[in-house]
């Protein structure tokens, strides 16, 4: 995020004089430019110009020789004059008013203006600077290097102002604050600037908010007519530019404006003036060379990239084109990089052997033999290194170009290379500025550089004028609930730099049979053009929140919506809630987890390649390179989930979840992909929700380990299948469906103790909802659980479909007393205990209010393969009270339904 420096922000807008970090802090969040943090000063202390006064070469006896210096530190830091004896001669000297400075840097002499850090300094690190004994000397402070300041890289020698920072001698003073004069006091604001708010990535861009906030004088550097020297216009001899770009992002050219200056002879060493150093440094970039920081000084200070070239290493025309399959280039960071077709370029025209011999380059579609044929960076990204600015370059050719920010965001992220300038053109840069900040550049170059301005100038210019929107007056008021008039709205609107016209007003026709028919004018409104810096305006609601937010925020009252009537919740809903507190009341805990399964998952589930949730959609950019694919079955999380848990000591686990599985269409439809930045048609939309897979939502449960415990008062009991198949059907009974259960074969279940949950009765039939049991013992194993752990898993989509959601009908209460009857039954084993209650269901009839099996018995007394089935029966009647008569003839029928079966009563 941009950093703000007060020194260089004052260069802008007028600032009061003790406005501190937390001041500018509160007045930019004021419209919407929020603090990111503060940065401390980088140096602290006594930090003053010295003059060095004697200088003795002293060897020593590691071989190194250092210097012992007396530097003058003006009167209110100097030691009084004194004598003291020269070890080394024998002889008293006199020794001037000043300080006594160990150094080992040898590019300095007596007389020369340095930078000293006294006792109490604290340097970048922090590195506090004490006095200390050192090379049979007390060293009182120390003499600084660049680095030593966090000015730079360079350490190999100490400052010497007039020299390496270009101030004049007559302007520095012994004892002069270095603090203030090189600008390291500072505190430095770092701001979070959201991504439709480009343009506040510049002093530009944060003076013109500052003036929004405060009111105070804002005087904009972009604008021509604020330069010392106007931009010329182009001229015939302008270096040669062209834009070929055949394939555009949306129809949009990738280029649109290309000026170039050029500046000749100047000085290679000249370095880059110290306060525009300081101000680099304070906002976050290196400063490499005087060509390179002039160009990123005047990025940070408009908002405008720019990139300088060798102009010996560069050959005429430029192009600016798309890359071809298979082109490469190595960028400024010394990485090479494979380009990508849709990646703009910027390309030269060196002849072709000189083209041989740096490159293999294909020929773009559309050009010449020998025009676009070497590349020399990646448009709005980053520069190549085949005319990089050197520490000999003294003819320099200055880009200042418009690119398209879709272009450079794809780019940019295509190669995972986010630069300085890539953050601006991503997020919309001024198409007006290109000529202003050439002509800066040329400008600081001509200054500090002593170079020469050729007359040459070259602006290939196709932008197109801003779009007007149109703005009804009332629109703000109706959506803020302030009440703007005209004339705020268009005070505002012309202060973010916006063109405002009121149109004249059309009115009704003036006769009338009516009064209400009278003539009317029609509803105000406005004609905004936006400014060519807010890209971002596109709409009138981008003007209301504009007017909102120079209005300021603290003014939008804080009111509650009133909550809209409804009716309430979807039976898809209340069926999901229902079905989710049931299992919690009975006794199970609700995780959640991620959709996303690998083929591993699979398989430790059991599914083979033909069974259908085998075949499951696969992500092209999966979270996990081992989960790609979207899960089929609820119970493939559940049980890794239920794993976890037993592999962390919690052998007892009850634990269910809901939530959507992914079915694959066996022929899916290609799914269009439509343009950012825009709503898709409705076409669109209708392809992308064809392309969907089917989600139906499922609701599945593990049961691992004990479901009561033991403890004194028993041994507890384990989870089993039964336990399983009866939470399945308790949440089918919550629907309001009524299902039976069939033996079924069906992975991840054990094949002779899982159940099929059938719908029985109505227009759904025979459809199977779901399945319930103990797993397979080999599923078990594979997800670590004890064994003969039961789950279930049921379609809670199908079971709302098959549900009628009729309104329950509440049925009265009889006063009536009910008659209790057991009968124990005989069956074959093979005979399931639904089959029986089926026939006890038919013959009992409507008296029937209660049936519960209590007993299962199997030995000798009753023979080989049978079972005794009890069951408590309970009747009544809404009529009156059962007889004798009456219990008797419905036992009957109720033994007579049972040997239709094969039941026998037991004796």
């Amino acid at each position: 995020m941009p950093l703000v420096v007060t020194d260089w922000l004052a260069d802008h807008v007028a600032l009061p004089a003790d406005l501190t970090a937390t001041d500018l802090a509160a007045a930019l969040v004021r419209v919407g430019l929020e603090e990111e943090t503060i940065h401390a000063a980088n140096v602290t202390g006594p930090l003053v110009v010295g003059r060095v006064l004697t200088m003795k070469p002293e060897p020593q006896k590691n071989g190194k020789t250092i210097n012992w210096c007396r530097v003058d530190v003006g009167p209110e830091h100097n030691e009084p004059a004194t004598t003291e004896l020269d070890k080394r001669t024998g002889q008293v000297e006199d020794v001037p008013a000043g300080r006594g400075i160990v150094c080992g840097a040898h590019n300095f002499a007596a007389g020369d203006l340095v930078v000293v850090s006294l006792p109490g300094t604290v340097l970048p690190g922090p590195f506090a600077i004490a006095a200390r004994k050192t090379y049979g000397h007390v060293s009182d402070g120390m003499i600084c290097s660049v680095a030593e300041l966090g000015l730079g890289d360079e350490a190999s020698g100490i400052i010497v102002l007039p020299r390496d920072f270009g101030f004049a001698e007559a302007d520095l003073t012994p004892g002069q604050n270095a603090i203030k004069l090189l600008g390291l006091g500072d505190e430095v604001l770092e701001i979070n600037v959201t991504p439709d708010r480009g343009y506040a990535f510049s002093y530009r861009g944060v003076a013109r908010e500052y003036s929004h906030s405060t009111g105070a004088a804002f005087t904009d550097p972009g604008l021509a007519e604020n330069l010392p020297t106007p931009p010329p216009a182009a001229t015939k001899d302008g270096f040669v530019v062209a834009v070929q770009d055949a394939a555009p992002i949306h129809g949009v050219t990738g280029c649109d404006r290309f000026v170039t200056r050029i500046v000749r002879g100047i000085d290679p060493s000249a370095p880059s003036p110290a306060w525009m150093q300081a101000r680099l440094t304070a906002s976050g970039m290196r400063p490499i060379s005087l060509a390179v920081d002039v160009t990123n000084y005047v990025m940070l200070d408009l908002g405008q990239p720019l990139h300088a070239y060798d102009l010996d290493k560069v050959a005429a025309p430029i192009v600016v084109r798309r890359a071809q399959s298979g082109e490469k280039l190595t960028t400024l960071d010394d990485v090479t990089r494979t380009l990508d077709p849709e990646d703009l370029l910027i390309t030269d025209s060196p002849v072709p052997s000189s083209c041989a011999e740096s490159q293999d380059i294909a020929q773009p579609q559309g050009s010449s033999a020998t025009t676009g044929t070497r590349i020399l960076g990646i448009a709005g990204v980053m520069g190549g290194a085949s005319s990089e600015i050197t520490r000999t370059t003294q003819n320099v050719l200055v880009e200042a170009a418009h690119f398209d920010p879709a272009s450079v965001a794809r780019t940019s992220r295509r190669h995972k290379l986010p630069s300085e300038a890539s953050k601006r053109f991503e997020r919309g840069v001024d198409p007006n500025l290109p000529a202003v900040a050439a002509q800066r550049v040329v400008d600081f170059l001509v200054e500090f550089g002593g170079g020469v301005a050729d007359p040459a100038v070259s602006d290939l210019n196709t932008v197109t004028s801003s779009h007007s929107i149109t703005l009804p007056v009332e629109l703000p008021t109706r959506i803020a609930g302030v009440d703007y008039t005209e004339a705020q709205i268009t005070d505002i609107l012309e202060q973010i730099g916006c063109t405002v016209v009121r149109p004249a007003q059309a009115t009704r026709p003036a006769q009338a049979t009516h009064p209400a028919q009278a003539t009317k004018a029609a509803p105000a409104t406005l004609t905004v053009t936006p400014p060519s810096w807010r890209p971002d305006l596109t709409e009138a609601v981008n003007l209301v929140e504009e007017i909102v937010r120079i209005d300021g925020y603290d003014k939008v009252p804080s009111t509650l919506p009133a909550a809209p009537g409804g009716t309430g919740l979807t039976p898809s809903q209340r069926l999901r809630r229902s079905v989710a507190r049931t299992l919690a009341e009975a006794g199970l805990v609700e995780t959640l987890s991620y959709p996303f399964v690998g083929e591993a998952d699979n398989a430790a589930l059991g599914l083979t390649a033909d069974d259908p949730r085998s075949n499951a959609v696969r992500l092209l950019n999966p979270l996990a390179e081992d989960k790609p694919l979207m899960r089929t079955t609820v119970l493939v999380s559940l049980l890794d989930t239920a794993r976890r848990n037993v592999s962390r000591g919690i052998p007892n686990v009850a634990v269910f979840e809901t939530g959507l599985v992914t079915l694959p269409c066996d022929e899916p439809a290609a799914a269009p992909i439509p343009p950012v930045g825009q709503l898709p048609s409705a076409d669109d939309l209708a392809a992308l929700y064809a392309a969907v897979p089917a989600q139906p939502r499922h609701v599945a449960a593990v049961l691992a380990g004990r479901l009561d415990a033991a403890g004194w008062w028993g041994k507890g009991r384990t989870a089993d299948w039964a336990d399983a198949v009866e939470l399945a059907t308790l949440v089918a009974a919550r629907a309001g469906v009524t299902v039976t259960t069939e033996p079924d074969a069906f992975m991840p279940w054990h094949p002779g103790r899982c159940a099929a949950l059938v719908v029985d009765g109505g227009e759904y039939d025979g459809l199977v909802l779901g399945h319930a049991g103990e797993l397979h013992p080999k599923v078990a194993e594979r997800f670590s659980l004890p064994a003969r752990s039961a789950a279930f898993e049921v379609n809670l989509t199908a079971l709302d479909t098959v549900a009628s959601n009729a309104p329950v009908t509440a049925h009265p209460v009889t006063a009536f007393p009910a008659a209790k009857e057991d009968f124990a039954f005989v069956v074959d084993q093979e005979v399931p205990a639904k089959a029986l209650e089926a026939a006890i269901l038919v013959g009992a009839g409507d008296v029937l209010e209660d049936l519960t099996l209590f007993d299962i018995f199997t030995g000798e007394q009753i023979g080989s393969g049978k079972k005794s089935l009890a069951y408590a029966v309970r009747l009544r009647s809404d009529s009156g009270t059962l007889s004798a008569d009456n219990v008797r003839d419905v036992r009957a029928r109720i033994i007579a339904a049972a040997n239709t079966i094969g039941a026998t009563l037991r004796a």
